[in-house]
């Protein structure tokens, strides 16, 4: 059986900085293209990031562009999102997703496979 499990989360001010790490067991990662997503209370989940399998090629969300990048390291089975320069609106929990794709989607819909989340908070 295949499990996400993100870590990284937590609280910061406005301007700084995590990374998100988000580990795959169970599964081949290779074969996974990778997204990250996110959803702030009372609203829709949302897609952040995306990468695919090779880690050659990314997707980004407009409002998150400059400022976070998603990476891969295929031999550790782990999916990054760095964040910079974060702002309050990025409050939300963050899910990362392994699609069984080649490359990076935006459709929640074609991400079979989900971590629990983890909580970002960013104080103004």
């Amino acid at each position: 059986q295949v499990q996400l499990v993100e870590s990284g989360g937590g609280l910061v001010q406005a301007g700084g900085s995590l990374r998100l790490s988000c580990e795959v067991s169970g599964g081949t990662f290779s074969s996974y293209a990778m997204g990250w997503f996110r959803q702030a209370p009372g609203k829709e989940r949302r897609f952040v990031a995306s990468i695919n399998r090779s880690g050659g090629t990314t997707y980004y969300q407009d409002s998150v562009k400059g400022r976070f990048t998603i990476s891969r390291d295929n031999a550790k089975n782990t999916v990054y999102l760095q964040m910079n320069s974060l702002k309050p609106e990025d409050t939300a929990v963050y899910y990362c997703a392994a699609a069984s794709l080649f490359g990076p989607t935006v459709a929640t819909c074609l991400y079979d496979y989900w971590g629990q989340g983890t909580q970002v908070t960013v104080s103004s």
